[in-house]
Protein backbone atom coordinates (compact mmCIF):
# COMPACT_ATOMS: atom_id res chain seq x y z
CA UNK A 1 0.00 0.00 0.00
CA UNK A 2 1.37 3.39 -1.01
CA UNK A 3 -0.80 5.55 1.21
CA UNK A 4 -2.14 7.45 -1.80
CA UNK A 5 -5.85 8.20 -2.02
CA UNK A 6 -7.98 8.24 -5.14
CA UNK A 7 -6.88 10.67 -7.83
CA UNK A 8 -8.28 14.19 -7.75
CA UNK A 9 -9.90 15.36 -10.98
CA UNK A 10 -9.45 19.06 -11.61
CA UNK A 11 -11.20 21.10 -14.29
CA UNK A 12 -9.25 21.69 -17.48
CA UNK A 13 -7.54 25.10 -17.08
CA UNK A 14 -7.71 25.54 -20.85
CA UNK A 15 -11.51 25.65 -20.79
CA UNK A 16 -12.43 29.23 -19.94
CA UNK A 17 -15.85 30.67 -20.56
CA UNK A 18 -15.96 33.85 -22.54
CA UNK A 19 -17.37 36.87 -20.76
CA UNK A 20 -20.83 37.97 -21.79
CA UNK A 21 -21.50 41.64 -22.48
CA UNK A 22 -23.36 43.45 -19.72
CA UNK A 23 -26.82 44.46 -20.95
CA UNK A 24 -27.04 48.15 -21.77
CA UNK A 25 -23.26 48.70 -21.84
CA UNK A 26 -22.11 50.20 -25.14
CA UNK A 27 -18.46 49.32 -24.45
CA UNK A 28 -19.28 45.66 -23.84
CA UNK A 29 -21.48 45.56 -26.94
CA UNK A 30 -18.68 47.02 -29.09
CA UNK A 31 -16.16 44.55 -27.67
CA UNK A 32 -18.54 41.65 -28.37
CA UNK A 33 -18.90 42.80 -32.00
CA UNK A 34 -15.11 43.14 -32.37
CA UNK A 35 -14.67 39.69 -30.87
CA UNK A 36 -17.09 38.12 -33.35
CA UNK A 37 -15.41 39.82 -36.32
CA UNK A 38 -12.01 38.65 -35.05
CA UNK A 39 -13.31 35.10 -34.60
CA UNK A 40 -14.74 35.09 -38.14
CA UNK A 41 -11.33 36.20 -39.45
CA UNK A 42 -9.50 33.57 -37.39
CA UNK A 43 -7.71 36.25 -35.36
CA UNK A 44 -7.59 34.38 -32.04
CA UNK A 45 -5.22 36.89 -30.48
CA UNK A 46 -7.80 39.66 -30.99
CA UNK A 47 -10.55 37.37 -29.65
CA UNK A 48 -8.49 36.92 -26.49
CA UNK A 49 -7.76 40.65 -26.24
CA UNK A 50 -11.49 41.45 -26.45
CA UNK A 51 -12.24 38.90 -23.74
CA UNK A 52 -9.62 40.44 -21.44
CA UNK A 53 -10.94 43.96 -22.05
CA UNK A 54 -14.51 42.86 -21.42
CA UNK A 55 -13.56 41.17 -18.13
CA UNK A 56 -11.64 44.23 -16.96
CA UNK A 57 -14.25 46.78 -18.01
CA UNK A 58 -15.73 48.25 -14.81
CA UNK A 59 -19.45 48.31 -14.11
CA UNK A 60 -21.36 49.47 -11.06
CA UNK A 61 -22.31 46.53 -8.82
CA UNK A 62 -26.01 47.15 -9.46
CA UNK A 63 -25.50 46.54 -13.21
CA UNK A 64 -23.46 43.34 -12.81
CA UNK A 65 -26.41 41.25 -11.58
Amino acid sequence: MTGMSDPVHLPDPGVVREPRPVAGCDVCAALARQRERARAAGNWSKVSDCNVEMRRHPHPKAVRA
